[in-house]
């Protein structure tokens, strides 16, 4: 839930490098940034129009039956169905609300928790509750923020892995928020402990930091977020794979993939920074259309292979280079283990318009989303009106379901006044 923005002293300080210094430690940056039409890539100042505030009744308006909606970075088409979320409205019986569903046949599991994760008398710090709701408005934005239990977890009385944290740090126009999401490995123990140990770690880095992330924010350094932002995930999951060791278990049993947000509350300042590690979505719905706007992971990761893009065939000196005969060299026994392919770093920057919807979300929404088009044209028309909807229609909203997708959904929309 939403912190105070308290300074916690110690521990790491988010300090850009200089530039051109290497990030190996990541396996790679992957990175994008846009701009609204006839804006200049980064201008803030360019971008500071229409601040007004948000009002009003909360509705929602449903574009006619056909209409075209796109979740591809591509531009690809999903086209809503005459009878798109004919499923989704949700029905009273017995005194309560049933949650709809989207697609041709209902989900397999019960729409509502079942069973309760085990809890051990000495170990009640670290349950985690079936669902944790939340939001805020700041400058020209508003937040909703939901992490809900999957329906398989909820059937098999196991822990929600996605783990939500939603931070403000500084006052006034000064201030910054910070969105944290993550989910723990699959079927390993401790999975949302490690989400919620990493979601906690990144926050507290950027929380001795947020006077200086802030300032670059508005200041459009965009190098200096990247690096910064960067160096503070790494060694927020570097803390995780330490851990595991502590734990004897490997690194890819005790991790987690991190997504993060930040906001700067001045309404004078539409930049959103996104970053993070492993997969998930970041999706923009403007005029009524879904666009995928996920940092994509670059095709041809790691060294160059002889035919694309491979070494020159001698050295700056002028030494030929001898043929690689594809002979392995046995492995020395005396060498340390090597470590598993980590994750690239993903950033993104963009310059939010009046009317747009941000949504970052984990796999478990984005995989839908992505699969069922009839969930692209309800949510489109759930969120496409200026008004954002309260904290128990997000809710409702979230939680929407579809058959074949039954992982936890964690998310968080920011509605442009």
């Amino acid at each position: 839930m939403g912190g105070s923005g308290r300074e916690v002293g110690g521990g790491e300080a988010y300090d850009p490098p200089a530039a051109g210094e290497a990030h190996a430690a990541s396996g790679g940056v992957e990175e994008a940034y846009d701009a609204p039409p006839g804006v200049e890539a980064y201008d803030v100042p360019a971008a500071r129009e229409a601040n007004a505030a948000t009002g009003g009744v909360e509705a929602h308006s449903a574009p006619a039956a056909g209409k075209a909606y796109s979740v591809s970075g591509a531009g690809e088409a999903h086209v809503a169905p005459p009878d798109a979320g004919a499923h989704v409205a949700p029905r009273v019986r017995g005194g309560g609300v049933v949650v709809g569903y989207v697609g041709a046949r209902p989900p397999t599991y019960a729409a509502e928790p079942t069973a309760l994760p085990g809890a051990e008398p000495d170990g009640l710090d670290v349950t985690v509750p079936d669902t944790v709701l939340d939001g805020a408005a700041y400058g020209a934005c508003t937040l909703r923020a939901v992490s809900i239990r999957g329906d398989s977890a909820r059937y098999r009385g196991e822990s929600r892995r996605d783990a939500l944290l939603t931070a403000r740090f500084g006052a006034g126009d000064q201030a910054l928020v910070l969105v944290a999401m993550a989910t723990g490995a699959r079927a390993t123990p401790g999975a949302h402990r490690a989400a919620g140990e990493v979601c906690q770690w990144i926050a507290e880095a950027v929380g001795r930091s947020h006077a200086r992330l802030a300032e670059d924010i508005r200041a459009a350094r965009r190098g200096d977020l990247k690096s910064g932002l960067h160096r503070l995930t790494d060694r927020s999951l570097g803390r995780l794979r330490a851990g595991a060791a502590e734990q004897g278990v490997e690194p890819e049993q005790y991790t987690a993939t991190l997504r993060c947000l930040l906001l700067p509350a001045d309404p004078d300042c539409r930049v959103r920074v996104f970053f993070g590690v492993g997969v998930g979505g970041l999706f923009r719905l403007r005029e009524g259309e879904w666009q995928d706007i996920e940092p994509g992971v670059a095709e041809t990761p790691g060294h160059p292979v002889v035919g694309f893009g491979s070494s020159p065939s001698e050295t700056p000196d002028g030494d030929r280079l001898t043929m690689d005969l594809g002979i392995t060299t046995p492995p020395n026994p005396y060498d340390p283990a090597p470590e598993p392919p980590r994750e690239p770093f993903r950033f993104r920057a963009s310059v939010a318009q009046p009317g747009d919807t941000l949504l970052m979300c984990t796999a478990g929404l984005a995989d839908p989303l992505r699969g069922e088009p009839e969930l692209c044209a309800h949510l489109s028309r759930r969120w496409s009106d200026p008004a954002p909807p309260g904290l128990a229609a997000f809710l409702a909203d979230a939680q929407v379901r579809v058959k074949g997708y039954a992982d936890d959904r964690t998310a968080a929309a920011v509605w442009e006044a």
